[in-house]
């Protein structure tokens, strides 16, 4: 009768044994795998994107650095904005409601995807 009271005792402590030897072994092999993504990440190339808008350019930096152009790509971009009012009869600063924001000037963004 001792015996059979004290089985499941035997065997949750069984049990708890045999699990923390195994995250033993689980916490090796999860350092090996990080120090492979280490050693990895490294001989990898660097890569960036950078955007330059309204006039602005500064890729010679960039390229006096030993970065070379991956891919170029340009697209219109909104400069300034400016306010007017709606309609020909609006009194801007009494009557906030009626002005208006649009574009003032348009200009170009280029973006720019870097390797080194």
């Amino acid at each position: 009768m001792k015996i059979i009271r004290q089985f499941p005792k035997i065997l949750l402590i069984a049990i708890f044994l045999s699990s923390c030897r195994t995250s033993t072994n689980k916490d090796n092999s999860i350092k090996n795998l990080e120090t492979n993504i280490n050693e990895f990440s490294n001989s990898e190339k660097k890569r960036m994107e950078i955007k330059f808008s309204c006039g602005e350019d500064g890729i010679s930096e960039y390229l006096d650095d030993g970065w070379n152009i991956l891919k170029e790509d340009s697209q219109e971009k909104i400069c300034t904005w400016k306010s007017v009012p709606a309609t020909k009869d609006c009194n801007m600063e009494k009557d906030k409601g009626c002005k208006i924001t649009k574009p003032d000037r348009i200009g170009e963004e280029k973006i720019y995807l870097l390797e080194k």
